[in-house]
């Protein structure tokens, strides 16, 4: 017997750590094809100090929080999950990653305690799905993959390896990158070129080749390593500024270097920076760099070719995916020569920093809007049940 088409949307349920910036547009382009509710499992990030209900005020779905439970380290369990499924009967339920969230949303199906698909978000690289960071996480993936209705992975590469290595349904493979909408991140066009405007008079930048780097100052993001392989580039060019931006145990290590290798004029620090003020700093650079060991994806990618930057990118990061020719270099951060040869093609391929206007930089990226809900139209309801 054929049922009628469901005329109501379906009902999503995402358990998630916390809200981030870079989530945003994924869900609120989500919101679109179902109803959906982001179930938080922390206020805020850790290291992250983010103005949280601006962020809020942005999102077009439905938030809550559950915070009771256990944190040990990056992992978190809370309870009251099953009472949230129950309550708002949503038609599917996502964990993230191979979390204890996503184990234990399985394992309710598993023994009949809810009926909803399940999946999980994905964010790793296809470095690190070949590079498993544990004998224990490459267990539990390997056995908790079968058992999900579904997955959100975050290039076509990656689903190529769930694909012919765990042999995983196509069919259950949603291609689903954490990308950002420029209508949002652009919106406020005279702030951002305010701010910009005063970054370049501060620090000098007027006709500099001005590359930058957004993020933490840690091991993985690899800044020390990347900056001793581009000195030698740094000291031959007084037209070359390196500009990070943000905060991490690394800074003096950073710092040292700099001074070390005579180049501290052309490496800048200016702190950490959100929203508008951080968007300044994409609209009065002339390119962008992200030189990690490992990292599963790197949302500062997408908003570099948003702002319409050239960026000079890490192999190892996810975001590796979303370079072309036209818009930058895919780079080996381990391969000192790589670094030197390559970076050294890339600036001279710059311009300088003169004038700051946005309408002179559009996105360098295609509109991802069609294929995203293409995707994810993967695991929704057909027209006849």
């Amino acid at each position: 017997m054929i049922k009628e088409a469901r005329t109501s949307r379906q009902r999503m349920m995402i358990f998630h750590p916390a809200l981030a910036p870079y989530r945003i547009d994924q869900f609120n382009l989500l919101n679109e094809l179902v109803d959906l509710e982001v179930v938080f499992l922390m206020e805020d990030l850790s290291n992250f100090n983010m103005d949280q209900q601006k962020l809020r005020d942005a999102c077009q779905f439905r938030i809550s929080f559950l915070l009771s439970g256990l944190c040990y380290r990056r992992r978190i369990f809370r309870f009251g999950m099953l009472r949230k499924i129950r309550e708002g009967n949503p038609d599917i339920v996502m964990g993230f990653e191979y979390s204890l969230t996503t184990q234990y949303l399985v394992m309710l199906k598993r023994v009949g305690l809810i009926r909803q698909k399940v999946g999980s978000f994905i964010d790793d690289s296809l470095d690190i799905c070949n590079n498993v960071q544990s004998t224990l996480r490459k267990w539990v993936r390997n056995i908790l993959v079968k058992q999900l209705d579904f997955m959100v992975v975050m290039s076509g590469e990656v689903a190529g390896f769930y694909r012919d290595h765990l042999k995983i349904d196509e069919k259950k493979l949603i291609v689903s990158p954490i990308l950002q909408l420029p209508e949002r991140l652009r919106k406020e066009v005279a702030t951002i070129e305010s701010f910009a405007n005063r970054y370049v008079e501060e620090y000098g930048l007027e006709r500099k080749k001005t590359i930058l780097f957004v993020g933490r100052f840690v091991p993985e993001k690899a800044l020390p390593l990347f900056l001793k392989n581009i000195a030698p580039i740094l000291v031959s060019r007084d037209d070359i500024r390196l500009v990070l931006v943000g905060e991490g145990k690394e800074r003096e290590q950073i710092a040292m270097i700099a001074k070390e290798k005579r180049i501290e004029e052309k490496v800048i620090l200016p702190g950490k920076y959100q929203s508008e003020e951080l968007y300044g700093w994409y609209a009065c650079a002339s390119g962008f760099v992200l030189p990690s060991l490992s990292e599963t994806f790197g949302a500062v990618v997408n908003e570099a070719l948003i702002f319409g930057i050239k960026v000079f990118c890490s192999c190892y990061a996810g975001a590796s995916s979303l370079v072309t020719p036209e818009n930058g270099i895919v780079f080996n951060p381990l391969d000192s020569r790589d670094v030197h040869d390559k970076f050294q093609h890339y600036i001279d391929d710059l311009e300088a920093v003169e004038g700051i206007s946005l309408d002179s930089k559009p996105p360098l990226m295609e509109e991802q809007r069609h294929s995203f809900l293409q995707e994810w139209k993967k695991i929704l309801y057909t027209e006849m049940l």
